[in-house]
């Protein structure tokens, strides 16, 4: 009997890298979970309270290159303008892509607790139905 929480997420052990594991009921939801993940790998959200709304659309893709793309979108935006996602919500676009909904806050407002991810690997890229729900494993380059 699987005793973990019907959705959440962890950091794993990984050589040089960070690796990350979410799992959710729908793929959609085990997205903003992985986006999750990413952030908390390297901040510590404590009292953040988002300042922003953000609005990102990824384009048709199998399921893997949706996760990735969303994730690559949270380094980039990171990188570009200094923002990360508090709170995320990822829904069906009805061909084939991705509606993802961050509220965000600037990285001078969190407090950075380990190594920055700098890419997301695509060795050992896991994501897909996993029981009654979906699960993903992906490795940060930092």
């Amino acid at each position: 009997m699987d005793s973990r929480p019907e959705r959440g997420h962890r950091c794993v052990p990984h050589t040089a890298d960070v690796r990350i594991e979410a799992w959710a009921p729908t793929r959609e939801a085990c997205v903003a979970e992985a986006v999750t993940a990413l952030v908390d790998s390297f901040t510590d959200p404590g009292g953040a309270r988002p300042a922003a709304d953000r609005e990102f659309h990824t384009p048709p893709a199998d399921d893997q290159d949706l996760l990735v793309d969303v994730l690559d979108e949270v380094i980039f935006r990171m990188d570009t303008t200094g923002e990360l996602p508090l709170r995320t919500e990822v829904t069906d676009d009805g061909d084939g892509g991705l509606r993802v909904r961050w509220q965000t806050v600037g990285t001078d407002a969190l407090e950075l607790i380990g190594a920055v991810p700098k890419a997301v690997a695509l060795h050992e890229l896991r994501f897909g139905p996993d029981g009654p729900g979906w699960s993903c494993a992906v490795t940060l380059d930092v």
